[in-house]
């Protein structure tokens, strides 16, 4: 009996924590449930099998629970489905033998003193433009002194605050801009990147998590995704990569809406979670740092990359340029109602 009285407690939590997404609220405490939504998904499934195995025909408590737990796990596997292997690719594989884009995003954990180990990787990777967050003056001086002259083209903007960027390119930079969406501390980065005779539209953005100790809502991290979104909707023509630490997990109501807006892809979906945070835990872990694209685009190659002192992991992506094929993948104009959604997302 007290078994089943822990069970129960535990099916009341999974129940409470599915439920809160849907809530049309900012607060921190409830944003953060968005989170752990894989972790979530397999306590509902333990929580069920135990009642599989102790279910009670006579009991209408059971029957209560075991339907309601059954509900929330068809709830949470619809979400995280698409981000399995067994989902179709959102962003297809490369077709063609082209020149490819590579590219390499990792938040460095501003207090990291393992250089090295980062600068290794790139070294490894060779990315042709390369996105560093959390970046202040000491990182800039060692990527300067170890990378630098490989990349003619860069976005410096070291800040002590934890939101520094950094962007390296080989390809040529035009009509940079370093915006201040939100908050006149918090960067991100427009640019244009001429990539094989190609004008490609980048956006970098880093906003504030919903956490006690960076901002008590959402608000300021959702508006600043609604407004990307929005900008590479106005210009949804133009083949557009947004990369960079959204502070914002691929399944959540935000970033769902930010993609419906946008009409980018996500290369992850259909691939795996790719989870870039927390690198220090292996159960407490989701994607936090995204790469999304237009529908020009397709994967050669996808992967999270081992530890480097950082709490985050860095993605490696490799893209081929296939406007040709982009048909195959297109999305529709958002509607009305996803319009709408995004507007109050803003508010």
């Amino acid at each position: 009996m007290i078994l089943k009285i822990i069970f129960r407690s535990l099916a009341v939590i999974a129940i409470l924590l599915t439920i809160f997404p849907f809530f049309n609220a900012d607060a921190w405490y409830i944003r953060v449930f968005d989170y752990p939504h894989v972790q979530l998904t397999f306590l509902t499934l333990f929580i069920l099998l135990f009642y599989f195995f102790k279910f009670e025909y006579k009991n209408w408590k059971d029957y209560i629970f075991s339907f309601a737990l059954l509900i929330c796990l068809t709830i949470q596997a619809v979400k995280i489905y698409p981000y399995t292997p067994f989902a179709a690719y959102e962003v297809q594989s490369a077709s063609e033998d082209k020149i490819s884009l590579k590219i390499f995003v990792a938040n460095v954990l501003q207090k990291n003193k393992s250089h090295q180990k980062l600068i290794q990787q790139i070294k490894e990777t060779q990315p042709d433009l390369f996105l560093l967050t959390e970046t202040n003056q000491e990182w800039l001086t060692t990527i300067e002194k170890k990378i630098d002259n490989q990349y003619p083209y860069t976005v410096k903007v070291p800040l002590a605050n934890t939101y520094g960027m950094l962007l390296y390119s080989k390809y040529k930079l035009e009509k940079t801009e370093v915006n201040y969406l939100i908050e006149d501390s918090i960067p991100s980065i427009t640019t244009k990147v001429i990539f094989n005779k190609n004008t490609l539209q980048l956006y970098a953005i880093h906003p504030k998590p919903p956490t006690p100790q960076h901002a008590k809502t959402s608000k300021k991290r959702d508006t600043e995704m609604m407004l990307v979104a929005h900008r590479v909707l106005a210009n949804k023509n133009t083949p557009t990569l947004v990369m960079g630490d959204f502070n914002d997990v691929a399944w959540s109501t935000t970033t769902t809406i930010f993609q419906e807006v946008s009409k980018l892809l996500d290369v992850r979906k259909g691939r795996g979670f790719y989870n870039t945070y927390n690198a220090n835990s292996y159960i407490m872990r989701w994607p936090l740092d995204h790469v999304f694209v237009s529908e020009e685009f397709r994967v050669k190659d996808l992967q999270l990359l081992k530890k480097n002192g950082s709490d985050h992991l860095p993605i490696f992506l490799e893209l081929t340029y296939e406007p040709k094929y982009k048909k195959f993948q297109e999305k529709e104009d958002p509607t009305t109602n996803e319009l709408k959604k995004a507007k109050e997302q803003m508010k």
